[in-house]
């Protein structure tokens, strides 16, 4: 419980704290309250309590908020500093921009504890809307515009459709509560048999589908992706597919929906084809970075909606897949805003070899961990994913291999023009400042020793 008070009251104190225009406070003020969240949870993970134990209905502060929530938390101080290099000169405007993030990632750290659907909804509009604010904050860019109205559009019809499907859950088990749908599912003859079960069933399914930007409900991804400032586009891609994704797995893997399985399970396998295909070849036509990234994201959606037809593990690998691509798309984000160019192109990247040694390895290393070349992370959260898969869903795993060696190529064009030393380039040479290269090194830790993180657990829990 501590960590949601301790991240709100930071969001509010950077808030006002940001009268003072002085940036830097800003900064540390929420600096200094993720990392006391941080010590939170170690001291939940090494006593086995929290400091503050309060019971509120709607949220379980339990091994699952810990699992979720601390690279959350990680995640946020990354992007956080990553966007200060942006937003710092822009004194009027820093503290919003901390602020709003803070803010929407308390709604994250719901949806990662929620309990009841009144609650998840709450966290998901917490969440939200603060990035509807961030993605248009480039108030003179008509790109950034457009990707803020896109994004409120299809974000409020997507919760609508929540909210539609939820009515119709509530309808057929007369509860709101997990627990309580459970029991009611489970007290039915016949769940399949229920048209009011079913149908809101399809209409939460089809919001997460836009939540988390998979086909055929993407449609808004790469205007937002390609139009948001940098260090939003890395929150989305790595915090908001995060918490909706763990969102996902509780309530249709480990609650509500097993015993519908043969209903939902057959659609989401379609849906994961369809978007793998589109994904990935919308993405060999790019020449802007971030709307290639975003195709990409696209397309590691549908790697990661594989794991919820596989019961074993899935939480595990849910984790492990979705922090290595955190750690990856942060880290090339980042590059991308170093490398300043406002077109955002792909050859933009060129020469990054000659202007920045540092910055070109952090490029290739995350570029390959994305592709699911060893021995980054990538490749270990798609190996977990595709061998749990493989006993019950092998034509899928093999549709997904497809799909990953189609991915190489643009992968390969990426890695093609950082390291590109032919091409004569007049662009100065990229300084780096120390807290951001502290957070691409925490980038490189992550894509390159992520699969000691079990271990180390194990160690923790062992003492």
């Amino acid at each position: 419980m501590e960590v949601l008070i301790l991240i709100f009251v930071s969001a509010l104190v950077a808030l006002f704290s940001s009268f003072a225009k002085k940036p830097a406070l800003v900064l540390s003020i929420a600096t200094g309250g993720l990392l006391l969240s941080l010590g939170a949870y170690a001291n939940r993970i090494i006593n086995h309590k929290w400091l503050v134990n309060l019971d509120y209905q709607g949220l379980a502060f339990d091994e699952g908020f810990v699992f979720f929530g601390a690279p959350l938390i990680i995640f946020a101080l990354l992007v956080i500093h990553v966007g200060y290099e942006r937003f710092k000169e822009d004194v009027q405007h820093t503290g919003e921009y901390i602020a709003l993030l803070l803010f929407s990632l308390t709604g994250a750290l719901i949806m990662t504890a929620f309990t009841d659907l009144f609650m998840f909804f709450l966290g998901l509009e917490i969440l939200s809307i603060p990035i509807y604010v961030m993605a248009g904050s480039r108030k003179n860019d008509l790109r950034s515009n457009e990707a803020s109205l896109k994004y409120f559009l299809t974000g409020s019809f997507a919760t609508g459709l929540l909210l539609f499907g939820v009515a119709w859950l509530y309808g057929a088990t007369q509860s709101f509560s997990l627990m309580g749908m459970q029991k009611a599912i489970m007290m039915m003859e016949d769940p399949m048999s229920s048209p009011m079960l079913l149908i809101g069933l399809l209409l939460v399914m089809s919001s997460f589908i836009f939540k988390v930007g998979a086909a055929p409900f993407h449609f808004w991804s790469p205007d937002v992706y390609d139009g948001s400032p940098h260090a939003v586009t890395a929150f989305m891609a790595s915090i908001v597919k995060l918490a909706a994704f763990a969102a996902f797995l509780k309530i249709f893997s480990i609650f509500n929906f097993e015993a519908l399985a043969d209903f939902w399970q057959p659609a989401l396998a379609v849906l994961i084809v369809l978007t793998l295909f589109v994904g990935n070849l919308s993405a060999l036509r790019q020449v802007r970075l971030k709307r290639l990234l975003a195709f990409s994201s696209i397309t590691h959606a549908g790697y990661t909606l594989l794991i919820f037809l596989t019961s074993p593990m899935a939480g595990y690998n849910l984790w492990f897949y979705l922090v290595a691509y955190g750690f990856s798309i942060i880290a090339i984000l980042t590059v991308a805003l170093l490398v300043n160019d406002e077109e955002d192109r792909i050859d933009s990247l060129r020469g990054l070899a000659k202007r920045n040694p540092f910055l070109a390895i952090v490029a290739v290393v995350s570029i390959l961990s994305l592709a699911g070349i060893p021995p980054t992370a990538g490749f270990f959260g798609k190996y977990m994913v595709f061998t749990t898969a493989w006993t019950d869903w092998a034509w899928l795993v093999v549709i997904a291999l497809i799909n990953s060696a189609i991915s190489i190529y643009y992968y390969l064009r990426l890695i093609g023009a950082v390291i590109d030393r032919e091409t004569e380039t007049t662009e100065p040479k990229i300084k780096v400042s120390l807290p951001v290269t502290i957070v691409l090194v925490i980038c490189m830790i992550g894509m390159l020793f992520l699969t000691l993180v079990p271990a180390v657990i194990q160690w923790v829990f062992a003492r």
